[in-house]
């Protein structure tokens, strides 16, 4: 079975598995599938709202597909929450991006 599949079956059973939803995205992302990966994120986001990762690894995919507008908002809303939550390392990654893609 491959992930994507392994990965679905765990949701299936338990849809509010963050750490299952943010592979799948990562997984639909590696693959090029960026608008369902991009869903996966936001669903993930809407479910726990302080998954940091998940601003992050979104704001990539969406710079990656050139959205860039879209990814600065999605990582001023990562910064808020590594701000709220305390990760500092995801804080200056996701500020680091920030200055790159808001100039």
């Amino acid at each position: 079975m491959d992930k994507v599949a392994g990965l679905k079956e765990i949701l299936a059973l338990d849809p509010r598995n963050s750490f299952a939803r943010y592979g799948l995205a990562m997984e639909l992302a590696a693959c090029g599938e960026i608008e369902a990966a991009l869903s996966e994120f936001s669903t993930l986001l809407s479910n726990d709202p302080n998954y940091t990762a998940a601003y992050f690894m979104a704001a990539q995919t969406l710079a990656s597909a050139g959205r860039n507008p879209e990814a600065i908002e999605r990582l001023k809303a990562g910064v808020a929450c590594a701000q709220r939550t305390g990760n500092n390392h995801a804080l200056s990654e996701m500020q680091a991006m920030l200055d790159e893609l808001d100039r």
